[in-house]
């Protein structure tokens, strides 16, 4: 049984919120000022129908938008859709009394995106491969990602194949699939063991499709071709599954965000490091000291720099800095620190950020809410919030990073 409602504004996962008498109900694909009709079960409904549009409402480009549930507002025009996004950053810093001028959104294009996780799982009518329908186990199989660069969209039909290949197992697994400048990394996880034969097969197969490389939960099957990127020239031979920014332009804005707030820092601490997207930039005009919780990582930043020119020396610490944050005293030796830690934030190491003497710092996150408790924290213990720049690298999801700049006046001793 459906019921009209009308949509009073647009929720942070970019659904429309309805008004009710018994509470608000949230509607995927509806838009604010909109009347629609709905399946309402508890606080969601279902869309059924619109009754009367709103103006922002667009044709979404991808003919899977609705059912794959990788996308949210496809269907909202782009200049909405941004100042969408930069609220997220600014009712973020309002919850914590946090009063910034926050900058304009630096917008994500189109087929860019160069790192996509499918899901897969072989059924008795084949293979299923594709992306999860929205708060559900369906898979959603897919012939085109207006996110995605256009190498993963070319490679469909072959990743298919592949996932076949490796599968043992009834239940769902997921591929990574990253674009480097060797071609294609995949990093298959929960796909069950390998067998000699399949082993050989799969390898076979990567070979033959011109692949750089297959993994298995961790384990390199083979690897023709060694994956490689480049942070601003320098070359880092990624390992299995390392975390990389979603799209090689937002990752430069970050990092030019972060540079320019550091160009007279002699010393730079890079905290969460990840492989050196931050740390090898940084290195052309500072020393850097690399600290990561992951070894992988951290050792193919090191290799990356060793194999460099032009760099100033780069240091790195294997170190979990949810355990045990740089103290106070470490950080002191630094002139700049810059921390992009998970989506759950750096708390514990922003408490010691607060009571460091450290003039400048760039906080870069992906989610707002904790950036926001963060940034109250540093906030709490002197420091003046300069600049916060939303950035759209997760083109038309909820998410949307952020870099924050601040500085402390006066170095305690």
């Amino acid at each position: 049984m459906s019921t009209r409602f009308t949509i009073a504004r647009l929720g942070s996962q970019g659904d429309g919120i309805a008004e009710t008498e018994t509470g608000e109900v949230f509607i995927p694909f509806a838009l604010p000022g909109e009347v629609v009709t709905a399946a309402r079960e508890k606080d969601r409904a279902t869309l059924m129908s619109v009754l009367e549009a709103s103006p922002l409402r667009v044709d979404p480009p991808c003919r899977h938008f609705g059912a794959c549930g990788g996308c949210a507002v496809q269907h909202l025009e782009t200049e909405a859709y941004h100042r969408w996004k930069r609220e997220k950053v600014v009712h973020a810093l309002k919850s914590k009394g946090i009063a910034c001028d926050v900058g304009a959104l630096v917008p994500c294009a189109p087929h860019t995106r160069r790192r996509v996780v499918f899901t897969a799982r072989r059924s008795e009518a084949g293979m299923q491969f594709g992306f999860v329908r929205a708060l559900s186990s369906e898979i959603i199989s897919i012939e085109e990602c207006p996110i995605s660069l256009p190498q993963i969209v070319a490679a469909l039909d072959r990743l298919r194949m592949l996932a076949g290949l490796i599968c043992t197992t009834t239940k769902s697994f997921h591929m990574a699939v990253t674009v480097t400048g060797s071609g294609l990394d995949v990093a298959v996880h929960d796909s069950g063991k390998l067998g000699e034969n399949q082993r050989r097969v799969a390898s076979n197969f990567v070979i033959a499709e011109g692949l750089a490389r297959l993994s298995i939960d961790g384990e390199i099957i083979i690897e023709p071709k060694k994956p490689i990127v480049l942070f601003d020239g320098v070359a880092v031979a990624v390992p299995p599954g390392a975390f990389l920014q979603a799209t090689e332009a937002a990752e430069q804005a970050m990092a030019n965000i972060v540079g320019q707030h550091f160009a007279r820092a002699k010393r730079v601490a890079d905290l969460f490091a990840g492989c050196g997207s931050f740390a090898l930039r940084l290195a052309t005009r500072s020393e850097v000291h690399a600290v990561e919780g992951d070894a992988a990582a951290l050792a193919a930043l090191d290799r990356a720099f060793r194999f460099a020119s032009g760099l100033k020396r780069v240091t790195g610490e294997r170190r979990d800095l949810f355990r045990r944050p740089l103290t106070f005293k470490e950080l002191n030796a630094f002139d700049g620190v810059v921390f992009d830690p998970p989506r759950a934030g750096a708390e514990d190491q922003s408490k010691q950020i607060a009571r460091s003497g450290v003039p400048l710092v760039a906080a870069v996150s992906c989610n707002p809410a904790t950036l926001a408790r963060d940034l109250r924290i540093l906030l709490d213990g002197g420091y003046a919030l300069k600049s916060v720049t939303p950035i759209d690298q997760f083109l038309w999801s909820p998410h949307v990073e952020a870099v924050a700049l601040l500085e402390k006046p006066k170095r305690r001793r």
